[in-house]
């Protein structure tokens, strides 16, 4: 499933719809990012994938040697995200709620936010106990998983699939007109844009550690067809320093369809194979540490999360 529709006036207008949110700390309240101290072990190949069959999407959690466990049923609108431990999911809705699932219970952790734009998803923290999502207006709100703390975080114009940094600072996000990147600094509430990014951006799937480079799709601007920014089930993924703009190759070779950074420095990179795809890990320095399958059932699915 790898949509691709026309992009633009819809998507702008949606991004701009009134937004109200009841919280219950002043708006003002700064955001404080925590840091994740992640241990230089393996990866197992756990990871959170989502599905869309029979009109409705599933997020399942694979644990290797266990099988797969389902996570949540989201809305029908793309407005979703899976937490770094794998164990919760955020979505809104189309009335604009915005959910979190852990284990049977959901909790309603905010109201008012601007649902039906595709774009739109919730990003969880490092430490996987907070929701940013953002709202027209340019507005970034921040909410723990229990709907307490609620705070708007700061502004940007990048609000289209948040990413949050592992070291939990900085948010990035894509603009609804596809246009560009912004990065968000929590501790400030200021964003800045990334310069020099010249072609159209689709889709931000992660930011390195220090927020230095975001994982993002793009397309040359002569591209009539930009997406209505859904979760893809698969992209080609670009690394692009938010200082520069400048793309840095990715050392692996194959068809690359997905990269995600970890908390702890790694780049975990998704390869087309034929019975199954392939994730290949690779260090701060792009040396190959692992190489680790998939299961066959994930092969045509979207991987949300890589959990370590």
């Amino acid at each position: 499933m790898k949509q691709r529709v026309l992009a633009g006036a819809a998507l702008a207008a949606a991004l701009t719809a009134s937004y109200a949110v009841s919280t219950g700390v002043p708006a003002s309240a700064a955001s404080t990012p925590e840091r994740v101290t992640a241990a230089r072990q393996p990866l197992t190949g756990e990871a959170v994938y989502f599905d869309f069959s029979h009109n409705r999407f599933t997020v399942d959690h694979y644990v290797p040697g266990k099988g797969f466990a389902r996570l949540a049923q989201p809305s029908d609108n793309f407005q979703f995200s899976a937490s770094p431990d794998g164990k919760k999911v955020a979505w809104i809705t189309a009335a604009g709620k915005v959910l979190v699932k852990d284990g049977a219970k959901v909790t309603t952790v905010s109201k008012g936010a601007q649902g039906g734009a595709p774009c739109l998803t919730p990003t969880w923290s490092p430490d996987s106990k907070r929701v940013a999502f953002g709202v027209a207006g340019d507005d970034v709100m921040v909410v723990n998983a229990d709907g307490t703390g609620a705070h708007k975080a700061g502004r940007t114009a990048g609000v289209c699939h948040l990413a949050w940094s592992g070291d939990g600072r900085y948010l990035a996000g894509y603009t609804g007109e596809a246009d560009a990147i912004y990065k968000l600094d929590l501790t400030t509430g200021k964003a800045a844009k990334v310069r020099g990014v010249k072609d159209y951006v689709v889709h931000v799937q992660s930011l390195s550690p220090d927020g230095r480079k975001v994982i993002a799709e793009t397309m040359p601007r002569s591209s009539t067809e930009l997406g209505d920014g859904g979760w893809p089930s698969w992209f080609t993924p670009a690394v692009i320093d938010t200082a520069t703009g400048r793309k840095t190759p990715i050392p692996v070779t194959g068809k690359l369809i997905g990269a995600f950074y970890q908390a702890d420095g790694r780049l975990v990179v998704r390869v087309a194979g034929s019975g199954h795809n392939t994730l290949v890990v690779l260090d701060e320095a792009g040396k190959e540490l692992q190489r680790l399958d998939e299961p066959a059932r994930a092969k045509k699915q979207a991987l949300l999360r890589v959990v370590a």
